[in-house]
């Protein structure tokens, strides 16, 4: 069994008491710090650590492990989705995108999901473990020296529930807002979860100006729980009591992740539901045409149900916005590839095993 540790897991305080345990200065924790961020994969290219101290952190410890197993650009708009491998040969994948005001990084917080989301291509392929902190991070490295361009915003939506992950969460970002590291600035960051009330609560605590957005998709328990299994246990009105709680403690807006699906929850009476909730709150909602996934029998709401919706919660005071489609030519949506790529492994093993 492997018990090196990676570098990459490691807070600066952290390294200097794990290099103490080695007999080091602890002064030494700040050059390895700042190398490792840099994007380095070799322990060796660190030019101003000695020699002795590199042979001995190379018995003990290594940097990252993502290798890039594919990547697919799009056409349309440049955006970049990675298939990254871990140590372990699990994969996870990352999403690139480029703005005006520069690139945005989509990253994975799990290797699977537990929530069940019907609309979500990250299910039906099960729960696997979470991701370390390190693991985390190195998404944003390994774009980032791929790209050749810093990355300056980050949004944690890709395949996993963040919250459920919130320690290595917590770690990942004082890890990334670190002036030693990259040095993102937290109001870069967006957190998005299905709404774990608990973990929303606990968050608001810890006073972070990051964005907070809840992935709610409905105006009401009937229709949530049809599509979100987790309402079950945390109801829309749990979660929006969560929302106003953070919002007071924090200061900061909430924003509300709704994918439009046609004939499910983008109708007038929807719309109307949904502003009678959210109405007066510190919030901004985000409508999402949803992207179409591989035997799930869910459509895409009209552009012209899109506008009636987004009209009626602007009525009610409301900002709201309509996510622009990006990648739509390379499955850019979260958990699409590795689903198809899961689906062809396991195809594949059922043929070699039915030929033999």
């Amino acid at each position: 069994m492997d018990t090196k540790e990676n570098l990459l897991d490691m807070t600066l305080e952290e390294m200097q008491e794990f290099l103490a345990g080695l007999g080091q200065e602890r002064y030494r924790a700040k050059q390895i710090f700042q190398w490792i961020h840099k994007g380095i994969k070799d322990i060796d290219e660190m030019t101003n650590v000695s020699k002795a101290l590199r042979d001995e952190l190379k018995k003990v410890s290594y940097i990252g492990k993502l290798q890039i197993e594919q990547k697919f650009v799009s056409k349309i708009d440049g955006t970049k989705k990675y298939l990254f491998s871990l140590k372990d040969e699990n994969i996870i994948e990352s999403v690139l995108m480029e703005y005006k005001h520069g690139l945005t990084a989509c990253i994975s917080s799990q290797i699977g999901c537990k929530m069940g989301c019907k609309f979500c291509a990250s299910s039906g392929v099960g729960f696997i473990r979470n991701l370390s902190s390190g693991e985390i991070l190195d998404q944003i490295i390994s774009m980032q020296n791929d790209a050749g361009k810093r990355i300056g915003n980050i949004v944690i939506m890709g395949i996993g529930e963040p919250l459920d992950n919130y320690d290595n969460i917590l770690k990942f970002l004082k890890l990334v807002n670190h002036k030693e590291g990259l040095n993102i600035g937290l109001r870069h960051i967006s957190l998005s979860t299905c709404g774990l009330v608990p973990k929303i609560i606990e968050l608001s605590k810890e006073n972070l100006p990051i964005t907070l957005s809840i992935s709610l998709h409905a105006p009401n328990d009937a229709v949530r729980e049809k599509l979100m299994p987790i309402n079950r246990t945390f109801s829309i009105d749990k979660i929006i009591e969560a929302c106003k709680i953070y919002t007071e403690v924090t200061k900061r807006r909430i924003t509300f992740e709704y994918a439009m699906i046609r004939g499910v929850n983008d109708s007038k009476e929807n719309a109307l539901e949904l502003a009678s909730k959210i109405k007066g709150m510190l919030c901004h909602v985000n409508l999402i045409p949803i992207n179409q996934i591989h035997d799930v029998d869910f459509k895409k709401s009209g552009n012209v149900e899109i506008d009636k919706f987004m009209g009626i919660l602007e009525r009610y005071g409301i900002e709201t916005t309509v996510r622009r489609e990006l990648g739509s030519d390379i499955s850019a949506a979260c958990g699409q590839l590795r689903r198809g790529l899961m689906e062809r492994t396991n195809a594949d093993k059922t043929t070699s095993k039915n030929e033999g």
